[in-house]
């Protein structure tokens, strides 16, 4: 599989590929919310101010660090705890104080949201209040059985395999009748060990992304099972009539 076959991912998947689907697990960030928002743009900002306000950083040394300590940790947050003892709490009201207005509502997605039978749960590297924020600016959030934080992690980012183990067994899932929505192609490796059904969902017409090339390595790899740039869409090509 490759990414330049998106378009025709999106239209093989069929409601009998997902008619085994109970639990519908959803990423949060360029994900339920698409990229082209630029929302992330203004966390990855203040992500950024704060390392260089907290370490009294210039904006490139902060930067280079902040890219760093995201590389080599799965987060940012989780690099400054283990490096710099920051406080979890401080750094995620800081980086979070952001303009939600940059998305859109989508009644769309969230009508195919809805229809899906069984149950939906967001699954987020980012913590409760943001989730419920940017879900609420999208029109979806009531729509949703709960939401697995950050915290709720223990601030344990994915990929960690134990995050997705300690999700699963709070909400008592079933991976082989479950499904996961991501956009990074990391954190898609766990769930299809496990048994789940697995979407890599990349930018509209794959244009231009944002951030570093390597964090979307492995988009051609075997744990992805279908790729769409069309969220809605594909949720209404998967779910029963």
């Amino acid at each position: 599989m490759t990414v330049s076959a998106s378009i025709l991912q999106t239209a093989d998947a069929t409601a009998e590929g997902f008619a085994h689907v109970r639990d519908w697990v959803f990423d949060l960030d360029n994900t339920l919310y698409p990229r082209h928002s630029n929302l992330f743009s203004q966390i990855d900002e203040r992500m950024t101010l704060f390392v260089s306000q907290f370490l009294q950083l210039d904006a490139e040394e902060a930067r280079a660090l902040q890219k760093r300590l995201y590389r080599e940790h799965g987060t940012t947050l989780r690099g400054l705890m283990r490096e710099h003892a920051v406080d979890p709490d401080t750094f995620l009201q800081f980086v979070h104080d952001i303009d939600y207005t940059w998305i859109a509502p989508d009644l769309a997605l969230g009508e195919e949201v809805r229809a899906l039978p069984g149950r939906k749960f967001i699954f987020t590297n980012g913590d409760r209040r943001h989730a419920e924020r940017a879900a609420r600016q999208l029109g979806i959030l009531n729509h949703f059985e709960d939401i697995f934080d950050i915290v709720a992690a223990d601030l344990l980012p994915k990929p960690a395999a134990e995050t997705y183990d300690k999700f699963m067994g709070l909400h008592r899932i079933d991976a082989s009748r479950a499904a996961m929505f991501e956009d990074l192609a990391r954190n898609l490796e766990v769930p299809k060990r496990l048994g789940m059904r697995t979407v890599l969902v990349v930018p509209r017409n794959l244009e231009t992304t944002f951030g570093d090339a390597w964090e979307h390595e492995g988009r051609d790899g075997e744990h992805i099972d279908y790729i769409t740039d069309d969220l809605a869409t594909f949720l209404r090509r998967v779910r029963p009539a």
